[in-house]
């Protein structure tokens, strides 16, 4: 999951839609630039705990597993 929450995050923050970034990537990153560096630190907050929160489960499910643990 921590793989993929960057994604998350672009398509959170910015409202270009996916095929622009193909088509047109160097408008497109640049207004993603703009945007993430006109984020308000509450949001960089909450961003960043989401991210420290997908790695965190990852190493506790490893953990889980490693003693036995099984899901499902």
């Amino acid at each position: 999951m921590a793989v993929v929450y960057p994604i998350v995050v672009i398509r959170i923050v910015d409202d270009v839609s996916v095929f622009e970034y193909i088509t047109a990537p160097g408008s497109s990153l640049s207004a993603l630039g703009s945007k993430l560096i006109s984020l308000h630190i509450a949001d960089i907050t909450i961003l960043l705990s989401g991210l420290v929160g997908a790695i965190l489960a990852g190493v506790a499910n490893k953990v889980l597993r490693s003693k036995g643990y099984r899901m499902f």
